[in-house]
């Protein structure tokens, strides 16, 4: 396959870093009026218009006006649910609070309420719907977390169901246990977090379903120490830590991250200095979800504050269908720059190579870099690449192409 006459080749990285950080976000490699050769699957050559070899190819797509770029990669979702919940969406506008709206049988609990009564081929179905949606929007990559079931048999059924997307889309998937995501009514925090680290843990390790561990480290939910407890068990069976931290107030989820050497903590929407000091020099990926803070109408991260403090900064999702019911990667771009103040190539760069990083996929993804399996988007035409975030209603992808093939 032939790409020619790209308007720009966005995101071509030879050295191979493993991140972008600080100052250095604000760089974008692209070459204008360029080629891309892909082969095998894989990204052959590229180069400028003026330089291109006699190349043979079945496939030629002219991109004239139009630009590439690599996959985008999610690297913090749960895409794996049973049902919307537009009713409290109706509940929010009404003026109810979190308490109330639980109280009324809605949260987290709702959703595990649902897929609870929802067969795991029907999960499937409804998931693929979503994964197919976010494959158009110029995604590749996706990490997916459990956290709806609650009981061990739940939790396998969501795993399972994620591990499957992977193997019948061509999205990368990796997934996360995220047991630790609320607490069942019908039981006590010290006895479900016993089933968790007991139970659950070796019964998703025994069947190789997750990459990673998770808990939602906040107020109200599970404490900095419990927090641990659950990432040191996980380790024990070769699960990866990533902590959901600072959501909703500053809980200490990003000091137990760099403790038990996490390779990401998400949301940070709440966060202060002593937080920022204490990811520095770390191998800890800081991973903003600013759809939630834009369905929540909560404060955004202080994206600023971590890049001048010379941090790295991915950009997620959060896809789910109680705080951030959207999948768009655009739009987490659109947020980036005009809540969060981050340039259209920080917001790219944390996109991309970042959040590569904190799936571990920057092998295959995240880069234009020759090698590499071709996991890229064609635009539709454009002007630049800053229209992708300024355009935030606008569908801008028009060719996806993941593992060398046309989707």
């Amino acid at each position: 396959m032939l790409i020619k006459n790209i308007k720009g080749l966005v995101q071509v990285r030879e050295d191979k870093p493993k991140w972008i950080a600080g100052a250095d976000m604000a760089q974008l490699p692209v070459i204008e009026n360029s080629f891309l050769l892909v082969k095998d699957g894989l990204i052959a050559d590229y180069g400028s218009m003026d330089n291109l070899p006699d190349y043979s190819a079945d496939n030629v797509i002219d991109a004239s006006g139009k630009f590439v770029f690599p996959s985008f990669v999610d690297s913090h979702t749960h895409l794996v649910f049973a049902a919307t919940r537009e009713e409290e969406f109706v509940y929010k506008i009404k003026g109810m609070s979190y308490e109330e709206i639980a109280a009324k049988g809605g949260g987290i609990l709702n959703s595990a309420r649902k897929l609870q009564n929802t067969s795991e081929d029907e999960l499937f179905e409804r998931t693929l719907v979503r994964a197919n949606e976010i494959i158009s929007y110029g995604t590749g990559a996706v990490e997916i977390k459990s956290g709806y079931g609650l009981t061990t048999k739940d939790e396998l059924k969501m795993l399972r169901v994620a591990k499957r997307i992977g193997e019948e889309t061509p999205l990368t998937v990796k997934t996360t246990f995220l047991g630790a995501h609320a607490v069942p009514k019908e039981t006590t925090k010290e006895k479900y977090l016993d089933s968790v680290i007991n139970e659950m843990i070796p019964a998703v390790a025994e069947e190789k379903l997750a990459d990673y561990i998770d808990a939602f480290c906040e107020k109200g939910f599970f404490s900095p120490e419990e927090t641990e407890k659950v990432m040191e068990a996980g380790k024990k069976y070769g699960l990866k830590p990533k902590i959901h931290a600072n959501q909703l107030s500053i809980s200490g989820g990003v000091q137990v991250g760099v403790k038990t050497k996490a390779i990401s903590v998400d949301h940070l929407e709440a966060m202060d200095q002593q937080a920022i000091d204490v990811l520095k020099g770390t191998d800890v990926m800081p991973t903003l979800l600013p759809g939630a803070a834009f369905y929540l109408g909560t404060t955004y991260p202080p994206a600023r504050d971590m890049l001048n403090a010379g941090l790295p900064l991915a950009l997620a999702t959060d896809y789910n269908p109680g705080s951030a019911p959207c999948g768009k990667m655009q739009f987490m771009l659109s947020l980036a720059c005009i809540r969060m103040k981050m340039t259209p190539e920080e917001a790219i760069n944390a996109a991309t190579i970042n959040t590569a990083y904190a799936m571990e996929v920057g092998d295959t993804h995240g880069t234009i870099t020759k090698g590499k399996p071709a996991n890229l988007f064609i635009t539709k035409e454009i002007p630049s690449y800053a229209f992708i975030p300024y355009s935030f209603g606008s569908d801008v992808v028009e060719t996806v192409i993941l593992n060398g093939k046309l989707v």
